[in-house]
């Protein structure tokens, strides 16, 4: 039975997802979409207001310390950016920042529709809109949520993880996952 499994593991793994997720990372043209890092908790209080920091759920000393080594990580393995792009809640501009790869844009179309999925599907279509338009080597890094990523690729990832993507004639494909 367990070679059984393993050879359908085999016949039906995607080979995309075999391949070091940094190389596929590096390629021209590549998508990153990193969840925020580690902020204790889900969703945000009730209450929330974008601009007031001190009305969401925000990183943790360990959630920082998470960003600073992402970026070193990307740093070090020669990954940079043509433009870095961030949801405007403090959690996933302070990761942004913290991870030292750049200037960090905000983006609305990244912010987290967890509390309002009636917006999912405009804002998700904002976002392939946005990454369609640019140049076709341009290599982009979206700081956002886990709402967000799942509904561009079917990954839920973990705090802190990153979806390596490329642009398709149909949205993304998926190429890996750098975990924090």
């Amino acid at each position: 039975m367990r070679f059984l499994i393993l050879c359908l593991a085999m016949v039906f793994s995607d080979p995309a997802l075999a391949a070091d997720p940094l190389d596929a990372a590096r390629a021209p043209g590549a998508v990153l979409l990193m969840r925020h890092a580690t902020a204790p908790g889900t969703g945000d209080p009730s209450g929330m207001r974008l601009g007031d920091c001190s009305t969401q759920r925000n990183l943790s000393d360990a959630g920082r310390d998470e960003a600073r080594a992402i970026g070193a990580r990307l740093r070090d393995a020669g990954i940079s950016f043509g433009q870095i792009l961030a949801s405007e809640w403090c959690r996933t501009t302070e990761t942004a920042n913290l991870l030292g790869l750049g200037p960090v844009t905000p983006f609305p179309p990244a912010n987290s529709f967890f509390g309002n999925r009636a917006t999912a599907d405009q804002q998700t279509a904002q976002v392939l809109d946005h990454l369609a338009a640019l140049p076709e080597g341009d290599r982009v890094l979206i700081v956002t949520h886990q709402v967000n990523i799942t509904a561009l690729t079917g990954i839920t990832p973990r705090s802190g993880e990153i979806v390596v993507a490329r642009r398709g004639a149909s949205g993304l494909e998926v190429l890996g996952r750098l975990p924090p």
